[in-house]
């Protein structure tokens, strides 16, 4: 079991562990490097609930950017946190020089500001970003922070004044980084990993790390260079040549949905991509067709590869197909069930449901509905053919039998489709628990994704199920 799901914003703190922001997993953490042991500092469930970047001031102070809801805090040295600014819009790069606070909004026309711990209103140091990210003082005593959409890394002075471009034709800037010769680090978040170094007489060399989904670096008093993925998890050491140390390992940040092809190929939907895959797209749930895969994203796309489907939907999760080729997807945020023809033409096949989260089809085509608010139904029928449980998410038959992931109680379920019959096929699984449901969007922007524990049966009859961090699988006996 991994320890994050994605890797973010990592810092160096007072106490030389590197501390790590988790986004999707909605907690903080703090990494002894030299025997990878990881702590959690600021657990999920507090009031922080989707951390971006960090940073710490002179005074022990760590700051953070709570994205989603558009909130600074202050952890204070002893722990306790105390919220800084509520208005900011999409916060995410942070650094202090000194105990001065700098934020920058991660959104087109976004800003870069000063606040202040100690009360006053914030301080607009420029505007129309088009989306900022992870900044840092250069020695240059400027404030340098990347434009994400063009290319750009761009720095002005904390007292503000005009922004001046510093370097341009950089894929995806997504954080900037001094080490401690003076050379500025581009990270970019492509499939390549690539980072840029510009030296202080400016010559450029581009490091290729392999790392899909590069989020944030930190520079150590030896001048050794850390770095994070939001995309692939992890903390590696990143050796000038390129070579790396992986010091945590890599893992899925999800997962979500589930699906097993006719060669028995495992799938799995991991937020920002479909795992072993190398390009970004927003994915949550899967379903395998005859040659290739159909996908779900929360953010409201459906799509059969990279062919967008259907768009606009309202947070859709489970997809299965159809016998006759049709997508049938849970459309959770609009409590219906939709089916998607090869037209790409939309028909309602159920609705009235409270947060219809999976589908399935058994081998008489009877569909199949799990409702996290504690139900299972099968369309066309008046009752329910289960209730009472503890948010049930992803379904599959298997036989006879209809597996459900029940994740409040962290087991599967077995319930027999000829008798009724309910028994616990698989318990005390290490599953990610289910949590409030954090903001899906931030001001036309990606928030947060809702919990969503797939399941898939394999031909042999293996179940698959999303762990944390993982896929386990439980043998059929």
């Amino acid at each position: 079991m991994n320890p994050f799901h994605g890797t973010n914003g990592i810092a160096f703190g007072p106490d030389g562990r590197l501390h790590v922001a988790d986004f999707l997993g909605g907690r903080i953490s703090a990494v002894d490097l030299s025997t990878a042991e990881v702590e959690v500092v600021v657990p999920a469930g507090d009031v922080v609930q989707s951390p971006d970047d960090i940073a710490f001031a002179e005074d022990g102070s760590m700051y953070i950017t709570d994205l989603v809801p558009g909130r600074v805090w202050r952890r204070d040295p002893l722990g306790e946190l105390t919220l800084v600014s509520d208005e900011v819009k999409v916060p995410n790069g942070i650094t202090c020089v000194g105990d001065r606070l700098f934020v920058n909004e991660m959104r087109p026309g976004g800003r870069l500001l000063e606040l202040f711990p100690g009360g006053g209103e914030p301080v607009v140091l420029t505007g129309d970003l088009p989306m900022a990210n992870a900044m840092q003082l250069g020695p240059d005593g400027h404030l340098h922070y990347p434009h994400v959409l063009t290319g750009e890394v761009h720095r002005i002075s904390p007292d503000g004044g005009t922004p001046e471009l510093v370097a341009d034709g950089v894929h995806l800037p997504v954080a900037v980084r001094f080490d401690r010769e003076g050379a500025l680090l581009i990270l970019s978040s492509g499939p390549e990993g690539d980072i840029t170094r510009i030296s202080p007489d400016g010559r450029r060399q581009v490091i290729t790390t392999g790392i899909f989904g590069l989020d944030n670096a930190a520079v150590d008093e030896d001048n050794r260079v850390y770095v994070s993925s939001f995309a692939s998890g992890g903390i590696a050491e990143l050796h000038p040549d390129g070579r790396l140390r992986q010091i945590v390992p890599q893992s899925l940040v999800g997962p979500y949905g589930l699906a097993v092809d006719r060669t028995g190929t495992l799938h799995a939907a991991d937020h920002y991509r479909v795992a072993g895959e190398r390009t970004l797209s927003s994915t949550h749930g899967v379903a395998a067709g005859q040659d290739e895969l159909h996908t779900t994203s929360q953010y409201g796309e459906v799509r059969t590869g990279r062919r967008v489907r259907a768009k606009g939907l309202r947070c859709p999760l489970g997809i299965a197909v159809r016998d006759d080729g049709a997508l049938v997807v849970a459309e959770t945020g609009a409590g219906r069930i939709i089916a998607i023809n090869a037209d790409d033409a939309i028909t309602v096949v159920a609705n009235g449901f409270s947060e219809p989260v999976d589908v399935a089809f058994d081998a008489h085509g009877r569909c199949y509905v799990s409702d996290e608010q504690g139900v299972v139904h099968r369309i066309g029928d008046g009752q329910p053919i289960a209730e009472g449980l503890a948010a049930p998410q992803g379904i599959a038959v298997r036989g006879d039998e209809l597996l459900v992931v029940e994740a409040g109680r962290r087991r599967v379920l077995a319930i027999d489709l000829v008798t009724g019959e309910i028994r616990t096929e698989a318990g005390d699984l290490p599953l990610s628990p289910p949590r409030t449901v954090r903001a899906l969007f931030t001001h036309g922007m990606p928030g947060c994704p809702r919990a969503f524990t797939g399941l898939a049966v394999a031909p042999d009859g293996t179940l698959h199920v999303s762990g944390r961090g993982t896929v386990l699988r439980i043998p059929h006996e």
